[in-house]
């Protein structure tokens, strides 16, 4: 963030920002505080062991449920969302999970059991769809929606390509807020740490009268900037890496009798500089930092800026026909603008002038200074019947619709800071889908599920304005289309009331694809649609109110995978088709209490994955590192037998919870989270310094609560402060990305 009128705003609107949260959070305090004897809080969700999902659009046990699924909540939620982290906290918190960006804040990527989408452009779509409040998020940067008073996060994992639709191979994340409810409550928290760092949430809501309810919460996440830029000159910012984000949410509920209602309205106002790019951060021959790597300082001598304003709201209705079922409908609409510039090169010195030297840090092969306005607007529509019980027999109907519009540009800009390129892209995405779904008790043991979804696409693609050595004449225009029919089935048996298993088989269906890049000799390129088949079984158990185990073994092949190929001799990206790509691997989590005061949770998976197909190939390197990729007669790299990237074969996680209750009411507590990832590729090929090494990220949170719900707390997050490479850049010299550093601090809370 800039240091000038631009910065000055940033701390008025900070210091505004905390004044209403001061207010926020004085407010329920001052309502609650007539009570002279607060009644006790009932137990934290994620101190119950019997863990609840919505992974079939229905309440029910995770035990009953035939599907890989995983929840966070409560106690552990919060601890994982402080310290100013954005969704991609998320990331290596579940088995088979992890998420990643190259945007910083405004693009996340997700990855489940390894399929997913590296690709950096708004036009991507990726294979785990995230589910806000019941509304399928398309658009990349409105997946970013900040984390905050949530019930729950559901992790489904593999493909659920019947009740959740489209872009849904590899699995969904589904987040659902605190609904509103007929008992006055909330709760504020204030946190402070290293670099600034501020974390400030409240909510409060209750019953209005005449059968309303409300809750209003909201959120602002702050830090400085800490990152210093030593170029000398620089069109960029002097100091980086800080950002403010502020997000609300307004629910109003209404209740009669048979009919209920729910308004949901968001909004996000983000103010941050780019992702930081290092350039020559990896030494030549190696995946380790290069000498002079140091986090805190950066050259840049291009343009960095970035901000968001994001707008949503939807409308859920639902009405019960008395011993029949009830319809659902559910109305959405979203729209996010994302300015962002950044200096991809991430240097200022370049192996054109003399002195610098391809391998050394902050040295580029040529200068790229690229940035653009990003626009989508979502519209989606729902309507869902879901039947009663009968003998045993129930099942669920529906119809979506979805309409994306989505317009922005390219820039770039040559070293005085005049731009040079302007391409424009104006699309149009359109989906159509029926889905139904039945359940049938055979037996009191034995539950049998099937559901099958038909969808149909239609892509529209218009390239114009002015390109840097187009491949073809602009403007362009692209079209793909294309439909899909999806199913699942699967099997429920429970050996007793502890212990059940299941098997499944599912198809998943990404819609046909679009990418156009039209610089550097690129020109709009196509994929067909990219379908999955899936098989899994496994067994959950909850052998007593202490324990609870699942473990899941599962096997897909995607047929069509798309993929990118980013980068190489140039900036450029080119949409390919690869025939197959398997997977396979196990999966298993466990929630004990084994005394009172220890609560004790792990995740564990192996993910094997494979590309295959022995006539796909893409260009190494332009920025000189050590491929270790088998070659064809071109030079290019066989994909055949690759890993896919982002793909870790290991991600393992676990949490403690020791709380010492004391004689007046209140408790002394300690929480550790710890998550490991194993190592990964950042591209299609393979190359020494482009394979990131193994990752582990723990924290620690000790504190006292109060017996009236009062929490103060210390807490550090990335405490051991390991510093990783997590992506990079493969056409500009050896530049990477990198994870946050270790953050120290306290924080406070309270609770009604």
């Amino acid at each position: 963030m800039k240091a000038t009128f631009a910065h000055r705003v940033s701390i008025y609107r900070l210091s505004t920002a905390l004044s209403l949260f001061a207010a926020a959070l004085a407010l329920p305090a001052a309502a609650h505080a007539a009570d002279e004897s607060p009644a006790p809080q009932a137990q934290a969700a994620d101190d119950e062991i019997e863990i609840v999902v919505t992974a079939t659009r229905r309440a029910e046990s995770s035990k009953d449920v035939p599907i890989a699924v995983s929840a966070i909540s409560g106690e552990k939620l919060d601890v994982l969302n402080s310290s100013g982290l954005d969704v991609r906290f998320l990331s290596g918190r579940t088995p088979s999970l992890l998420v990643e960006s190259s945007f910083g804040r405004t693009f996340p990527r997700f990855y489940i059991r390894g399929l997913g989408n590296t690709d950096f452009d708004p036009t991507a779509a990726q294979p785990v769809s995230v589910v806000y409040d019941d509304v399928a998020l398309e658009n990349p940067m409105l997946k970013s929606f900040p984390v905050f008073d949530l019930a729950s996060v559901e992790v489904l994992r593999g493909p659920q390509g019947t009740l959740f639709g489209r872009n849904t191979p590899a699995g969904v994340v589904k987040l659902n807020s605190v609904a509103p409810s007929d008992e006055f409550k909330g709760y504020g928290s204030f946190s402070w740490g290293t670099y600034n760092t501020i974390n400030a949430e409240a909510a409060i809501g209750g019953p209005i009268g005449g059968g309303f309810t409300f809750r209003a919460s909201g959120i602002l996440q702050y830090r400085s900037d800490w990152v210093t830029n030593t170029a000398r000159p620089t069109l960029g910012d002097r100091k980086l890496e800080g950002y403010r984000d502020l997000a609300g949410r307004l629910l109003i509920g209404y209740e009669s009798g048979d009919f209920t209602a729910l308004l949901n309205v968001h909004a996000r106002d983000l103010d941050a500089t780019p992702r930081l790019f290092r350039a020559g951060a990896l030494r030549p021959g190696s995946n380790d930092f290069n000498t002079g790597f140091d986090i805190k300082h950066i050259a840049l001598d291009g343009l960095t800026s970035q901000n968001l304003n994001a707008f949503g709201t939807n409308l859920k209705l639902n009405y019960s026909f008395d011993g029949v079922g009830t319809l659902h409908t559910i109305t959405a609409f979203e729209k996010v603008k994302v300015q962002s510039t950044g200096d991809v090169d991430g240097g200022n010195c370049y192996a054109f002038i003399p002195g610098c030297t391809l391998g050394t840090i902050n040295v580029g092969g040529f200068p790229v200074n690229t940035g653009g306005v990003t626009k989508p607007e979502e519209f989606s529509q729902e309507v869902r019947f879901e039947t009663e019980d009968f003998n045993g027999l129930r099942g669920q109907v529906g119809a979506y619709y979805f309409h994306q519009k989505l317009i922005y540009n390219e820039t770039a800009y040559d070293g005085a800071g005049t731009l040079t390129q302007n391409v424009l892209h104006d699309n149009k995405n359109e989906n159509f889908g029926i889905f139904g779904s039945i359940e049938y008790a055979a037996t009191d043991a034995l539950t049998l599920r099937a559901g099958v979804r038909y969808s149909k696409d239609n892509k529209t693609d218009l390239v114009g304005g002015l390109a840097a050595f187009p491949g073809k004449p602009l403007p362009i225009t692209t079209k793909v289309k294309g439909d899909n029919v999806s199913w699942d089935a699967s099997a429920n048996y429970k050996i007793d009331d502890r212990v059940s298993v299941y098997a499944r088989f599912a198809t998943g269906y990404l819609g046909p694809a679009i990418s156009d890049r039209v610089n550097f000799g690129d020109f709009p390129t196509t994929a067909p649609k990219q379908t999955t088949i899936s098989g899994e079984a496994g067994i959950k158990t909850q052998l007593s109110n202490r324990i609870r185990f699942d473990l899941t073994g599962y096997y897909f092949r995607t047929k069509d995978f798309q993929v990118t190929a980013v980068g190489g001799s140039n900036n450029s990206a080119q949409l390919l088709t690869i025939d197959k790509a398997v997977g396979y691997g196990l999966e298993a989590e466990l929630n004990a209490r084994p005394v009172d005061p220890l609560v004790l949770t792990a995740g564990l998976s192996y993910n094997f994955t494979e590309m295959r197909d022995p006539t796909q190939s893409v260009a190494t390197c332009g920025g000189g590192c050590t491929v270790t990729n088998a070659l064809n007669t071109a030079g290019r790299a066989i994909l055949n037998g690759n890993d896919l990237p982002q793909a870790p074969r290991w991600i393992i996680n676990w949490t403690a919870r020791y709380g010492v209750p004391l004689a007046n009411g209140g408790e002394i507590f300690a929480f550790t989270d710890w998550a490991y990832r194993s190592e990964i590729n950042y591209f299609l090929y393979t190359a020494k310094e482009f394979r990131g090494k193994s990752s582990l990220e723990g924290g620690l949170r000790v504190g006292y609560k109060t017996a009236n719900d009062i929490e103060i707390a210390v807490f550090a997050r990335n405490i051991t402060n390991q510093i990783r490479a997590v992506s990079a850049i493969d056409f500009n010299n050896l530049t990477a990305m990198v994870n946050d550093p270790r953050i120290i601090g306290g924080s406070v809370k309270f609770s009604f």
